[in-house]
């Protein structure tokens, strides 16, 4: 018997040393060519009231409960929300904005798991279209390195970030087409 109790906490040092070994920082990308004009995909991005128009999370519970706090849009702007268990609890805030280029945001969860991170959105004018990146970075701790052995975070979450990139590029091409072209300056055709 004591034999299997020292193999058991062999077992169970070498499994706390491999999952300390997982990467300590993470990084989700995900990257789609919208067709509205950055101007118009930056809106939509940096007002939180915008995103209940084209998030992935908007549409799996009906009863989520939304706050908004802070500036109506842009730095200091705020969104909480509280739902089930497949949405969880958190929080997200935007900390910087550069128009019509980037967009930063502060993601905090609550729960299901206490975790901070950061979101970017990468604005780019690519000519007759706007190449957007959705990105996710944060640091591992041992239980989401215990978890990542067998959950695929990258593939979970770059899921739902397309998913939200695809219907952002629905929603941004309505309002594009919607806007009125811009007069010209007097004096000019």
């Amino acid at each position: 018997m004591k034999k299997f109790f020292v193999l058991l906490g062999l077992l169970i040092v070498a499994l706390v040393l491999f999952v300390q070994a997982q990467p300590t920082e993470f990084l989700i990308t995900r990257t789609r060519t919208l067709a509205a004009p950055p101007e118009v995909v930056f809106a939509h991005v940096v007002d939180l009231h915008e995103w209940t128009k084209w998030s992935p999370w908007e549409d799996i519970d009906p009863d989520m409960l939304r706050e908004y706090s802070g500036a109506p849009a842009g730095p200091g702007a705020s969104y909480r929300w509280s739902g089930d268990e497949d949405v969880g609890e958190g929080r997200m805030t935007i900390t910087e904005a550069e128009a019509p280029k980037r967009v930063t945001l502060r993601l905090e969860f609550v729960r299901p798991f206490p975790t901070t991170n950061t979101v970017d959105f990468y604005i780019d004018d690519s000519g007759l279209a706007t190449d957007v990146t959705w990105a996710m970075s944060g640091r591992n701790d041992f239980m989401a390195k215990l978890f990542g052995l067998f959950l695929d975070l990258d593939r979970q979450v770059g899921a739902d970030f397309e998913k939200g990139l695809r219907q952002l590029d629905v929603v941004t091409s309505e309002a594009a087409e919607l806007t009125p072209p811009e007069p010209a300056p007097a004096g000019q055709a």
